[in-house]
């Protein structure tokens, strides 16, 4: 049966009254479909969120137009000013916005791999997203990239995805700026620092523990000695993967981001750390501890002393 057919069966006013448009002037606005939908009545969300009149009158539709396809999970620009059919041909088809997920504390190429297949971006775009401020803007290069949920749309500029990102990241920094500043702490020192911090952890619980040592060690000029950010110069190993171990050859190559060889910190962050980490900054343990190490269960042991982590490689590592 067409559109007009069902008009003609229910009468112009009634067809208004259940299919016509919530409102008759423009209001545009994107309706996100969650990612993890399932509970999630999509129906009764179109309805609540005023871009459809009734919710029983579009599953009719949905039933007689479109029984075979699905609402996907994504974002989808709609207009309060569109008619039930309208919104139903939008929702049934590609999503304009797709979700995207980051964990963890991964570095920007990452990133680049995860939201391109779903971007539909070429090889020059994720490029571009590569090279993206570091020669321009180096602070934003690396460790901006809030790790979190994002809805991200397909049609916009390389540029305007990472900005995304970036101001998402603004606003988790923005509640401890103020400890940073009475700190004495530049943001983008501490942002290196979390980073560190977040690679080297093996969960929360760690991350106050292994602040202390950063510090102690900045403080002291003692080398972080840190086998992540040798990592992070590595890059991308032959199989496809990342993060992957460093050799004793590898601790002997001068870079910028030889802990083992330079004293401080890294010229950048080394991913883009999560709030816990970054917390984790301004909250370092007190502790005497300049090493650590963690043994086959992932829980941490820490030394003042060589000597000490030397006892404790023996007692956890052997």
């Amino acid at each position: 049966m067409s559109a007009v057919g069902v008009g003609i069966l229910i009468g112009a006013s009634a067809w208004f009254a259940f299919f016509g448009p919530v409102s008759r002037e423009s209001r545009p606005g994107v309706f996100a479909v969650p990612e993890q939908k399932e509970g999630v009545d999509v129906v009764q969300k179109l309805q609540k969120e005023g871009y459809i009149r009734n919710a029983a009158a579009f599953r009719l539709i949905l039933w007689v137009f479109a029984r075979d396809k699905e609402i996907a999970s994504g974002g989808y620009r709609l207009d309060q000013s569109m008619n039930a059919l309208a919104v139903m041909k939008k929702v049934t088809g590609e999503p304009q916005l797709v979700w995207v997920t980051t964990l963890g504390c991964v570095r920007k190429e990452q990133i680049g791999e995860m939201i391109a297949p779903k971007l539909g971006w070429n090889e020059d775009q994720l490029a571009s997203w590569n090279a993206l401020y570091t020669e321009d803007k180096p602070e934003w290069a690396e460790g901006v990239y809030f790790p979190d949920t994002y809805l991200l749309p397909k049609d916009e500029s390389v540029e305007a995805v990472a900005r995304r990102f970036i101001d998402n990241f603004n606003v988790k920094l923005s509640p401890l700026l103020g400890e940073f500043v009475s700190q004495n702490i530049k943001w983008t020192t501490g942002l290196k620092i979390a980073s560190l911090i977040q690679r080297e952890a093996a969960g929360p619980e760690d991350m106050n523990m292994i602040s202390g040592i950063i510090w102690n060690r900045l403080n002291t000029g003692t080398k972080l000695q840190i086998d992540a950010t040798m990592q992070y110069t590595k890059g991308k190993k032959p199989d496809g993967s990342w993060w992957g171990g460093v050799d004793l050859v590898e601790k002997r190559r001068d870079s910028p981001y030889n802990t083992y060889l330079r004293k401080g910190l890294p010229p950048t962050p080394i991913c883009s750390p999560g709030f816990d980490a970054i917390q984790a900054v301004l909250e370092p343990m007190e502790t005497d501890c300049l090493f650590y190490l963690h043994d086959r269960n992932r829980q941490i042991h820490c030394a003042a002393t060589y000597a000490g982590q030397l006892k404790n490689i023996r007692t956890y590592l052997r």
